[in-house]
């Protein structure tokens, strides 16, 4: 259950946080639970089930440092490829998800969001997250975008079908299609875009993962599986994250003795 609370040590590193330079938006890319699973000589879906104790984890974490928006990318639309036992595990354990965490997500405030190709999940699976989302709507303390069945490129595609359809129909006008028309039809829209994209399990890739979103996002990798990950490995991430300068594609001006100006 989301119970909220801190250690001594847990708070001790939340401190050292600088809360004005928080990023308002997170995304993970929650890898390595099936090698987590295997080094210890067990199924896959037991890495699968731990990641899910994570999760929770995380989730309580940003509530309490303050984050608006989480998104974690639970399942690919490549993850069909994988065995199909696995994938059956993965879908009950998203059920399991879906239904025994909403009563305490919506207590704590947080409002989910299923974004992907949510209707071509199995029936109940489809069914579960949509019963959360219908009930954590009110929810106003953390937007947690849930990323299931999820590609970055069929989102892409999406939304340029969708505009070349309202284009045909005459409701748009190519003319009209610039970025803020075109960002109103991802799954995201309307909130902001990551600031930091975070990474499990130690690869540097974005893996299909927001990538329209993720343009001008801070990437941190760790080597850390994904059910390992802690608060303290958030706050780790964090602290990269607040030691970086974000420019967004702006060069620094230099000055008249060869410094910059910020």
């Amino acid at each position: 259950m989301l119970s909220i609370g801190a250690s001594g040590s847990t708070e001790r590193h939340r401190q050292k946080l600088l809360r004005g330079r928080m990023p308002v938006h997170v995304g993970i890319i929650m890898d390595g639970n099936g090698r987590w699973a295997q080094e210890r000589g067990r199924p896959r879906v037991e890495g699968h089930r731990s990641g899910s104790r994570a999760l929770r984890e995380i989730i309580k974490e940003c509530i309490s440092l303050g984050i608006d928006y989480l998104s974690a990318f639970a399942f690919s639309t490549e993850n069909w490829t994988r065995p199909r036992g696995e994938v059956e595990a993965l879908m009950a354990l998203m059920v399991e998800f879906a239904a025994g965490e909403a009563a305490d997500l919506a207590a704590h405030g947080v409002k989910v969001i299923p974004i992907g190709e949510v209707s071509s999940l199995p029936l109940r699976t489809r069914e579960e997250l949509e019963r959360l989302s219908e009930f954590t709507r009110d929810g106003d303390s953390l937007t947690f975008f849930l990323a299931v069945n999820y590609g970055g490129r069929s989102e892409i595609h999406r939304a340029a079908r969708e505009l070349a359809r309202r284009a045909v129909q005459g409701k748009v006008s190519p003319e009209d299609i610039d970025e803020e028309c075109f960002r109103a039809h991802l799954y995201t829209h309307p909130h902001p875009d990551p600031d930091l994209i975070i990474r499990t399990g130690g690869e540097w890739r974005l893996s299909n993962f927001l990538l329209y979103q993720a343009s001008y996002a801070e990437f941190v990798s760790t080597p850390v599986l994904w059910p390992d990950f802690s608060a303290g490995d958030l706050h780790r991430a964090l602290r990269i994250y607040q030691n970086r300068e974000r420019r967004f594609g702006q060069v620094k001006k230099r000055d008249s003795h060869g410094g910059t100006d910020a």
